[in-house]
C-alpha cells in the first residue's frame, strides 16, 4: 500500500508541477523542495538537530513560542524550520532569524525528495504542525532513527471520513509517528478513531496562545511614524483582510467618518501583493490613502500596511481591531492575536477554521458580526463609549493569558521521547 502512494504522489506532482511552479506561493526554493541543498544552507554543530515544519508564515509563529523550552531541555540544540509557502520562509529568514539556526522550504512529498532532504538534514527530532501528515516525510525520517511527534494537532471533523479512506488505500502514517500533541480532547479523540495509538496521544493545548499571553511591548513609535499616523489619533486596524472584505471595510469606514473624523483605518491584507489594488478602492471610495511601503508620514484616512512580519506590532497602535477572512468562506484568520495585545476584536459569520478561538474570545473581548450594517453599529457603538472598548480590551487580555503552557508541556513530552 505504500508503493501506491509512492507512485500516486509521483502522478500527482507531474500533473500539479506546472501550477506549484508558477503560484505566488510556491513558486521558489525548487532544489531545496526537491532535496538539494547549497552549501551553508543547513546549519551545522554537534548537537542534535530538531527540525519544526509548519506550512505557512502563521504555522511557523505558532511553533516559535517552543524555542526557548526545546534550547532547555535539548542544550546545544540547532532548530531547523520548514515551510512550504514563500510568505513563510521569507517571515522566518527576517522575523525569526534570532531564533533559529536555519530554515528552508519543505521537500516534496516525493519518495526521493523526502529521502533527500532527510539523509543532508539528519534530524533527531521531526516536529510537524496542525494537520501536517505527509506519508513519505514521515516514512523517511523514521527510517533515518528520527522521533516524529505532531503538534497543535487537529483533525477537521469533516474530513475525518475522507482520511480514513485515504489512510486505508496507502497504509496509516499515524502509526508510524511518535507523539501527537492535541490542541484539544475532541481532537485527541478523533485521532485516536484515526487510528493513532492511544498511549501516544496526549492533549496539551495550543501554543500560538503562549506568544499571545505575554505583556504587550510599549507601542512602535517607529512603526507609527511609518504609517503616518499622530499620536493620539484613534486607528481601527483591519487585519488579514481577503479579496472582496475591503470594500465593506471602506464603505463602514466612510460611514464613520461624520460622528469620528479623527478616526483612521488601517488595512493589512493578507496578501500584500494586493496592495495597490486596495490602495485604488479607497480612492475611488474619495478617502485619501498612504502605503506602509512607502513610509508616507503625512498619511492618509487610509493606510495599507503592504510589508510582511508587522502586523502584530502594528495591532498595539490600534484603539480596536477587525479580523479578516471572516467575511469569505476563508474561514477566519487569527483573531487571538490582536487580543493578547489588549484590544477589542471584531470577525465575521465564517470562523470554521478558528472554532476554538471564537470559542475563547466570544463575550471576552470579542464580537462577532453577521454583516457589515452590523459591524457599522458594533465599531460606532465603542468608539463612542471608550470605557467599554477598555474594558473589552482588558477582558480580551485576561482571558488569552489564561490558556498559555502548551509550549512548556508539548517539549516535555518530546524530552521524554529521549530520556524516558
Amino acid at each position: 500500500m505504500r508503493f501506491l502512494y509512492v507512485l500516486a504522489s509521483y502522478v500527482l506532482f507531474a500533473v500539479l508541477f506546472p501550477v506549484l511552479s508558477v503560484y505566488r506561493k510556491t513558486r521558489h526554493g525548487l532544489g531545496q523542495r526537491l532535496g538539494f541543498y547549497a552549501p551553508g544552507t543547513l546549519p551545522e554543530g554537534s548537537g542534535p538537530l530538531l527540525w519544526l515544519h509548519g506550512a505557512s508564515a502563521g504555522d511557523l509563529l505558532a511553533l516559535s513560542p517552543m524555542f526557548g523550552p526545546l534550547r532547555e531541555r535539548f542544550p546545544g540544540c540547532r532548530i531547523l524550520l520548514s515551510t512550504t509557502t514563500n510568505t513563510g520562509y521569507l517571515m522566518a529568514r527576517d522575523r525569526l532569524a534570532k531564533q533559529i539556526d536555519g530554515v528552508v522550504y519543505a521537500p516534496y512529498d516525493l519518495w526521493g525528495a523526502t529521502r533527500r532532504a532527510v539523509r543532508a538534514i539528519k534530524p533527531a527530532l521531526l516536529v510537524l504542525e496542525y494537520t501536517e501528515i505527509w506519508p513519505n516525510l514521515i516514512r523517511a525520517a523514521k527510517r533515518r532513527g528520527a522521533r516524529v511527534a505532531m503538534t497543535n494537532g487537529r483533525f477537521s471533523p469533516k474530513n475525518v471520513s475522507k482520511y480514513r479512506l485515504f489512510f486505508s488505500l496507502i497504509g496509516n502514517p499515524l502509526r508510524d509517528l511518535d507523539l501527537f500533541l492535541m490542541r484539544q480532547e475532541e481532537e485527541a479523540e478523533r485521532a485516536k478513531g484515526l487510528g493513532a495509538p492511544v498511549e501516544r496521544v496526549w492533549v496539551t493545548g495550543n501554543t500560538k496562545f503562549d506568544s499571545l499571553a505575554a505583556a504587550p511591548a510599549q507601542e512602535d513609535e517607529g512603526l507609527r511614524r511609518a504609517l503616518g499616523l499622530e499620536a493620539g489619533e484613534r486607528v481601527w486596524m483591519a487585519g488579514s483582510t481577503h479579496e472582496g472584505e475591503e470594500e465593506h471595510l471602506l464603505s463602514v469606514f466612510r460611514r464613520l467618518l461624520p460622528a469620528h473624523p479623527d478616526l483612521r483605518l488601517v488595512i493589512a491584507p493578507r496578501y500584500t501583493d494586493r496592495a495597490g489594488r486596495i490602495a485604488a478602492l479607497a480612492r475611488e471610495a474619495g478617502l485619501t490613502v498612504g502605503l506602509r511601503s512607502q513610509e508616507n508620514r503625512e498619511g492618509g484616512q487610509v493606510v495599507v500596511l503592504d510589508t510582511i512580519g508587522e502586523l502584530a506590532r502594528a495591532y498595539r497602535l490600534a484603539t480596536l481591531v477587525f479580523v479578516g477572512g471572516s467575511f469569505t468562506k476563508r474561514g477566519g484568520q487569527n483573531i487571538l492575536e490582536p487580543a493578547g495585545q489588549g484590544k477589542p476584536v471584531l470577525f465575521g459569520p465564517h470562523m470554521d477554521n478558528f472554532r476554538d478561538s471564537v470559542q475563547v474570545l466570544a463575550g471576552q473581548g470579542g464580537i462577532q458580526v453577521k454583516d457589515a450594517e452590523e459591524l457599522f453599529q458594533q465599531v460606532s457603538e465603542l468608539l463612542s463609549h471608550p470605557e467599554r472598548m477598555a474594558q473589552l480590551g482588558a477582558q480580551a487580555r485576561a482571558v488569552v493569558g489564561q490558556i498559555s503552557g502548551a509550549s512548556r508541556r508539548n517539549v516535555e513530552h518530546m524530552a521524554r521521547l529521549f530520556h524516558g
